[in-house]
């Protein structure tokens, strides 16, 4: 490794460990941020080295402490950098399909923005061929080792989290818990009635966001920090996910949804894959347990819709609260639909029909 990448490898561990430090001395008070930090950030010369993947890697291991926390449940470990001024943003995920067999997957690119939608990213799997070991130690703990670093990744087990008995419908299954990246958590739920998913919002632990309700209407509650609006359901004592926020999917940012965090560590069985092929039949032998394609790219479960505004959400407001819909499709109303023309809203629709596939590589 020459100089300048260790000379920003040395200020990249210098700020997580100052970070982790200042976290410790005030654990009981919030982190503060500056505005300095962020300039020195940005303003750094010291270059990362963008073009060798392996030397990449080594950086990002490097710049770790000895062990961490993967908090969503896709196991995507995500980080974030500045490179002369641009801010980069990659991850490391230990894939619940093959992590045991010793492969990991690496990606990083320069970050996504509203004025740039579009970027190269570097995307690699790597494994004992590379140099690169992945040790389980016990269940959702890996030990990931590369030239003299080793670094312990603990997963987020979130195994008891489970629904409470008014949450669920008699048509509904649960299908396990879900900890997206936004730090919200939720309860992916399929109803094999009318073969539909929702996302429940798990209330069973202290909110991470402060809701308000709409100007229309107090049924639509949206995060002030996330974006997210749910629906306080009519049926139910829960609140369903009906939109996020389309800026945010457009930045590919941690509050774009949990499409992309399913609950693959808790999915027992095949009960994923059945309900997938429930919704859609033509996919019968083209998905695994966990709706992946053989391309890596992953079955798209999301029935909320990508809002701009608040008025985009009121129709589902209007359909569920409308006598004209029948009773036993009312949970319909809580699946969107997207119109053709990419600029215009969503709208509740009786059948779910949406893209079969999200790519997953390099994802935020």
């Amino acid at each position: 490794m020459n100089k300048a990448c260790a000379g920003f490898v040395g200020l990249m561990v210098a700020t997580i460990f100052t970070g982790i430090a200042a976290a410790a001395e005030g654990a009981d008070r919030p982190r503060l941020y500056t505005n300095e930090s962020y300039v020195e950030d940005v303003t750094w010369t010291a270059s990362a080295p963008l073009s060798d993947t392996k030397a990449m890697f080594a950086y990002v291991l490097e710049s770790l402490p000895n062990s961490v926390k993967v908090y969503p449940t896709e196991n995507y470990f995500y980080f974030y950098f500045y490179n002369n001024g641009t801010r980069y943003a990659g991850n490391i995920r230990l894939d619940a399909m093959d992590r045991d067999e010793g492969k990991l997957y690496f990606a990083y690119y320069a970050d996504l923005t509203e004025a740039k939608k579009k970027t190269d990213v570097v995307y690699i799997a790597l494994g004992k061929a590379d140099g690169v070991t992945v040790e389980k130690l016990k269940r959702l703990v890996y030990r990931i080792s590369y030239g003299q670093k080793s670094v312990v990744f603990s997963l987020n087990d979130i195994s008891n989290a489970v629904p409470p008995a008014d949450k669920l419908g008699p048509d509904e299954n649960f299908l396990g818990p879900i900890f997206d990246e936004s730090a919200i958590r939720f309860f992916l739920v399929y109803n094999k009635k009318l073969k539909i998913f929702h996302y429940i919002l798990d209330e069973t632990m202290k909110p991470s966001d402060e809701y308000f309700p709409s100007m229309r209407t107090e049924r639509i509650l949206i995060g002030r920090r996330t974006g997210f609006a749910f629906y306080r359901d009519h049926r139910l004592n829960r609140k369903i996910l009906i939109g996020v926020s389309k800026a945010n999917v457009g930045a590919n940012n941690y509050l774009d949804g949990p499409f992309d965090q399913l609950p693959d560590n808790f999915i027992e069985g095949n009960e994923l894959r059945e309900a997938i092929i429930e919704v859609e039949p033509s996919l019968a032998g083209k998905i695994d347990r966990l709706g992946h394609f053989t391309d890596g790219d992953r079955y798209l479960i999301n029935p909320y819709t990508y809002y701009r505004t608040e008025e985009d959400l009121y129709p589902f407001d209007r359909c569920a609260a409308s006598k004209k819909i029948r009773r036993e499709k009312y949970y319909t109303c809580f699946v969107a639909k997207a119109p053709e023309d990419d600029d215009a809203p969503a709208v509740p629709t009786p059948l779910l029909k949406q893209s079969s596939k999200t790519n997953r590589k390099g994802n935020k």
